[in-house]
């Protein structure tokens, strides 16, 4: 399946094109010749639209976007939506650790329900779904995660949502006989976001120096850049198939983001120094006392247990040879992150 011309541009839709990977994906895609419909829960909200429509106005490419209103919880209405389009790329989910469990269960599962089977009934001829590395699991400790993995254990509703929400893409694939490729990112860095996701909210708290050490819970990295780039060439390239691990700075932890910003930027309090496993009982602790005053828990028993069972050891290997991307380093992943807190 060729790029787009400027001629005769592909149309793609695009769900939740307000979210980090979203908003990125129109762009690249207008940047690339194609035609753009992204949808939005409510398009009167200027910080759900605003920002999406920028990169039209940035590339002088506003007859190539169209937003649209619709919620994946609604089962009415999508194929309608999709009627006309080259491929849907589903990306709209709930990526939080703060939302309630079936809020972020029920977007992802319900939604990618509803979306395939109207991409079914619009003859949609291909289907780019995001899933997350969360699906593929952190374990077997000690061996290079690929494609073959699934998630065998869940501590979080986000990773529960994003292992059986892609299950679920995958039986109805089969079931619809529809042209599906995932996309399974890492940890996503990279600026140009309106709600920082878990993967970069601990950034500001890091840099004014809120925590002197910390954990070396496992995270792959990966530009949002690079993700939507992925989407795009699972698009185009037609022998891709299945899934794709893009998660290419692998054994990172949280600790060597966080030396990584205190070397770029010294000028912050970024601590460089890591909490022993040993001793994350205190940090659980200490999360247990601030949740008596009101704070989100994020450092539970049960969570601490699940970060530390694996690891961030995942090959990239498939969606270098197979999409033929090449990865932004590390360095500019840190500094892309960083630069969007400044003020």
């Amino acid at each position: 399946m060729a790029a787009a011309s400027s001629e005769n541009p592909k149309k793609i839709f695009v769900t939740g094109v307000n979210g980090h990977i979203g908003n990125h994906i129109v762009r690249d895609l207008l940047e690339h010749g194609y035609h753009v419909i992204g949808s939005v829960r409510n398009l009167n909200d200027p910080l759900k639209v605003d920002h999406v429509r920028q990169h039209a106005l940035d590339l002088d490419k506003t007859d190539r976007l169209e937003l649209v209103e619709g919620d994946v919880l609604d089962a009415d209405g999508w194929s309608e939506k999709l009627a006309g389009c080259d491929a849907l790329f589903h990306t709209a989910t709930v990526y939080s650790n703060s939302e309630k469990a079936d809020i972020i269960i029920d977007t992802a599962v319900k939604g990618t329900t509803h979306l395939l089977h109207a991409a079914n009934e619009a003859n949609i001829p291909r289907v780019i779904y995001t899933s997350s590395i969360a699906a593929v699991g952190s374990t077997p400790k000690g061996r290079e995660k690929t494609e073959d993995d699934w998630q065998t254990g869940s501590f979080s509703p986000y990773t529960m949502a994003k292992t059986e929400s892609e299950k679920r893409a995958w039986e109805l694939a089969d079931q619809l006989e529809l042209d599906m490729r995932v996309i399974n990112p890492g940890g996503v860095l990279g600026g140009g976001f309106i709600n920082p996701t878990p993967s970069i909210d601990y950034f500001p708290d890091a840099m004014k120096g809120k925590f002197p050490v910390v954990p070396k819970i496992p995270i792959p990295i990966i530009h949002v850049k690079d993700v939507a780039i992925a989407h795009r060439r699972a698009y185009e390239v037609d022998e891709a198939e299945g899934r794709f691990i893009v998660a290419p700075h692998k054994n990172k932890t949280i600790a060597d983001v966080c030396k990584a910003i205190k070397v770029q930027f010294p000028h912050t309090k970024a601590p460089k120094r890591a909490l022993p496993r040993s001793l994350m009982f205190v940090v659980v602790f200490q999360d247990w006392l601030m949740g008596l005053f009101g704070a989100q828990r994020r450092m539970t028993r049960k969570a601490v247990k699940g970060y530390f069972e694996g690891d961030a050891n995942f090959s990239s290997e498939k969606a270098s040879r197979v999409l033929g991307i090449e990865w932004i380093s590390f360095e500019t992943c840190i500094k892309d992150t960083v630069e969007e807190f400044l003020p």
